[in-house]
């Protein structure tokens, strides 16, 4: 007896089972289930979407599981992503609520997964039974916009040091002094170590733009109440010089010779220096000087203030001879080789046919702006390594190996690592902006923009302008791979206008759904660069975006006609979708 109820028992828990997964499988047709974004997108090498809904009421049975399997199905092949178990016993109101479902799904993004679908199975079990609905399409994939990133290298050359202005140099020649109340020039004077300071000075021909003389008196009467005598002093070495040139064959020359006279009258400035460097008397009656001075009054009655105090007589006879003098100071041009010597001078000391003296440093440096060959700089700043150690030799090769690979991408596997090795030797001497700018340059070279993105944030403190824009432009790009859009935006509107940077900043508000303003900086893109076709197809992206199927059309045209491969990619982007249906987009591709 007990054998026939336990038959009976296993017979109506099959005929439960079989019942109860149709039945869950009926009803699991009314679930909702949406996903979003949809079409799928790549941002940061990573595909993310939630899936978001409600199972119906009454799908969950007791001791039933219901799980939903979510693939993303691309060509012959399928990525399987977690599933999402449901047991009735979790969702006690099922019987008469809906019960939600929420999850957020990522996987890594391949090239293969560009065209495919999102598919979504569910399956009720109970116990090893198992019942799956059909497979249904709820979502399609993947918009690859945020792939069309363009990387952005900026060579920093740092200051060679040189200054190729013309420099004026002083010559100070002492003090030619002259009798009490007179203004004649002295033999004496002449002969002294002073007179043939300037002679010799004079007969040299030292490039001169002025020559400023100045005539003083000491503060007696005898000196004082001759208002020209400084101005007299002043002249006779005017005349000696003028006289000097002459002799010597100036000619025209000394027509571009600016003579200044400054006759100095009644002031205490050059008193008080004197009096300041005289040990002849204590500080205590040099204070007695000043305080003379600073009673105020008008000079003759501040001098006769002083002729009152007990060190007068001492200091007449040994400050006051010093003052009736003529100071003449000489501004000359610095000596300077020209541009085409040191040209010259470079080219030699890199073919090894003169001495790598024959330049300074700073010379050797200033030749490779002097010419445009990136070759002729690259073995100029080599031969500059050699010379010390100096960061900014090694960094400015560096930089000129990176400018050889912004203007031919073809030979950056044959620099990038030369240019890393000279910027590790460079940032090891001093880690100035330039050097991490390069970095960071090359950092993206090697596809990492996130060591890129550390480097340019570094190289943005303390950078000068040029500087600042050019890394902008390398630091836009590294946040577009970071997905950091907003501050792509901020980087690349501050970045240089080249039509890399205007094109990344357009990417940038593009996905960052300003669509308008991206349109504006994409035409800016090809604007700077016409034959530019991403540039084009930017724009037409973001022309869809703003709804405008003409300038999808005629963007499309202009960049299919520039690059027949952007065809192939625009027939299966997802972007397209509202317009990629119409003649006169099949048209614009054919």
């Amino acid at each position: 007896m007990r054998k026939i109820v336990y038959s009976l028992v296993i017979i109506g828990s099959f005929v439960v089972t079989g019942c109860t997964l149709p039945q869950m499988i009926k009803l699991a047709k009314d679930q909702k289930l949406e996903v979003k974004p949809n079409p799928l997108e790549v941002h940061k090498d990573t595909v993310n979407f939630d899936l978001s809904g409600n199972l119906p009421a009454k799908l969950l049975k007791k001791g039933t599981v219901y799980t939903l399997n979510t693939f993303y199905k691309y060509g012959d092949n399928e990525l399987a992503l977690p599933a999402i178990p449901f047991k009735a016993e979790d969702y006690p109101n099922n019987k008469t609520e809906q019960t939600p479902v929420t999850k957020a799904f990522s996987f890594p993004y391949k090239d293969a997964y560009k065209v495919g679908t999102v598919e979504i199975q569910g399956v009720a079990s109970k116990g090893p039974k198992s019942k799956p609905t059909p497979r249904l399409a709820i979502a399609t994939g993947v918009i690859t916009t945020s792939k069309l990133v363009q990387n952005s290298y900026y060579a920093a050359f740092a200051e060679h040091g040189y200054n190729n202005q013309e420099e004026l140099v002083p010559v100070v020649i002492p003090d030619f002094n002259f009798e009490r109340g007179k203004s004649i020039l002295r033999p004496s004077e002449l002969k002294a170590d002073k007179g043939k300071q300037l002679d010799a000075f004079i007969a040299s021909k030292n490039i001169t733009r002025t020559v400023t003389i100045t005539g003083t008196h000491s503060p007696e009467g005898m000196e004082r109440i001759n208002s020209k005598l400084s101005e007299e002093r002043a002249a006779v070495i005017e005349k000696f010089y003028r006289a000097e040139m002459k002799k010597y064959d100036y000619q025209g020359v000394a027509a571009e010779i600016k003579f200044i006279l400054k006759p100095i009258v009644d002031d205490w400035s050059g008193f008080k220096t004197a009096l300041a460097s005289y040990t002849g008397i204590s500080a205590e009656e040099k204070a007695e000087y000043l305080n003379a001075i600073a009673a105020g009054g008008s000079f003759e009655d501040q001098e006769k203030a002083l002729k009152k105090l007990k060190s007068y007589n001492k200091v007449f006879k040994d400050v006051y001879p010093g003052l009736r003098a003529a100071k003449t100071e000489i501004l000359t041009v610095k000596a300077k080789k020209t541009d085409a010597e040191i040209s010259v001078l470079a080219k030699q000391i890199t073919k090894g046919e003169v001495s790598a003296d024959a330049l300074t440093f700073e010379e050797l440096m200033y030749s490779a702006t002097l010419t445009p060959s990136l070759d002729e700089k690259a073995a100029i700043y080599e031969a500059a390594t050699k010379k010390g150690s100096n960061w900014n030799a090694n960094n400015n090769l560096a930089a000129t190996y990176l400018q050889m690979i912004i203007e031919n991408p073809a030979k950056a596997s044959d620099l990038a690592d030369k240019a890393a090795a000279q910027l590790d030797i460079a940032a090891k001497l001093k880690e100035t902006p330039e050097v991490l700018a390069n970095l960071a340059s090359i950092a993206l070279l090697k596809g990492n923009p996130y060591k890129s993105f550390s480097y340019a944030a570094k190289a943005l403190n303390g950078a000068n302008n040029d500087v600042t824009r050019g890394v902008n432009g390398v630091k836009g790009a590294t946040e577009i791979y970071k997905a950091k859009y907003s501050d792509a935006v901020r980087s690349t509107s501050s970045s240089s206008d080249t039509y890399v940077n205007l094109f990344n900043k357009g990417l940038a508000q593009l996905l960052n759904k300003d669509y308008s303003n991206a349109a504006s900086s994409f035409a800016e893109s090809t604007r700077k660069n016409p034959n530019f076709a991403l540039g084009f197809y930017g724009a037409a992206v973001a022309a869809a975006h703003n709804g405008s199927g003409d300038a999808v059309v005629s963007n499309l045209t202009s960049a299919v006609k520039l690059d027949p491969s952007l065809k192939e990619k625009a027939l299966t982007d997802l972007e397209f979708t509202k317009f990629n249906t119409t003649d006169a987009f099949r048209n614009a591709l054919k």
